[in-house]
């Protein structure tokens, strides 16, 4: 019998495979599940279609996710904290702070997309990661300043 996968199924195969599966197998665990649809003419071209669409879909997200990282890079954020005398910060910079700062300039990331050090501490400057895209990625740089 020969399948489409609907879903990921673990040791047999992945979303789209198209796949020659042990009659009693597709017809009483894949085809009741929903897992696996029949691999017919209709349902290939059906499957086809929509792989082009996600790759179409992809192909302009990556895109655009390159225009910001061309139009982020090199910016510069400074956050301004209370410090003592030796530089140390009283508290941290978290990325949540960095997401804030960059939306200031325009640029709305999510927090878990920046890659920063575990926690900022200390004045200084700090090269910032941030995952646009797959891999498509923007170099950021954080400067963490003393308040007056």
């Amino acid at each position: 019998m020969k399948v489409i996968l609907r879903e990921n199924v673990p040791n047999v195969g992945k979303i789209g495979d198209i796949l020659t599966v042990a009659d009693g197998f597709g017809r009483n665990y894949l085809l009741p599940r929903s897992l696996a649809t029949l691999a017919n003419e209709r349902n290939v071209g059906q499957m086809e279609h929509h792989k082009r669409v996600a790759t179409a879909r992809l192909s302009k997200a990556k895109a655009a996710a390159r225009v910001t990282a061309d139009r982020m890079s090199g910016l510069r954020v400074v956050a301004t904290r209370h410090a003592g005398e030796d530089g140390k910060l009283f508290g941290s910079v978290t990325t949540r702070d960095i997401a804030d700062l960059i939306a200031e300039h325009g640029f709305v990331i999510d927090k878990r997309d920046i890659g920063a050090p575990e926690s900022i501490k200390q004045i200084g400057e700090y090269p910032i990661l941030v995952k646009l895209h797959g891999d498509v990625i923007a170099k950021v740089t954080l400067e963490v300043k003393p308040d007056a």
